[in-house]
């Protein structure tokens, strides 16, 4: 229970830094935007007439793979070095079964010809 409480206090300590990080440009930033500073831009250029390319998302399943297995595999990493208790073997098992729902469902998109 002590090492959740540290935990928990250590994600208040980040929300509290991360705070004022939102809040001060959104109270001191200027907000006169002109027709200039909403244009869109495309690497430093002004674009002209319609897109011409579709764009691809291809790679998108991969992507989402290796998120998801780079956290999976970030924790359980963590988990090798710990003293493993009942508690902890279902924290790790709940923690499992959620992750591989987003697994799932990129190995879904992988399959999918549609999408290339």
């Amino acid at each position: 229970m002590a090492h959740f409480l540290l935990i928990l206090a250590m994600a208040g300590i980040g929300a509290l830094f991360a705070l004022p990080v939102i809040l001060i440009p959104a109270l001191f930033a200027p907000r006169n935007p002109t027709p200039m500073k909403r244009a869109t831009f495309e690497a430093g250029q002004v674009p002209t007439g319609e897109a011409r390319v579709h764009l691809i998302m291809q790679y998108y399943a991969y992507l989402l793979i290796f998120v998801v297995f780079d956290v999976i595999s970030m924790f359980l990493f963590a988990w090798a070095f710990t003293d493993l208790s009942a508690f902890s073997v279902l924290v790790i098992g709940m923690f499992l079964a959620i992750i591989f729902i987003p697994a799932a469902y990129a190995i879904f998109l992988a399959g999918k010809r549609d999408i290339w």
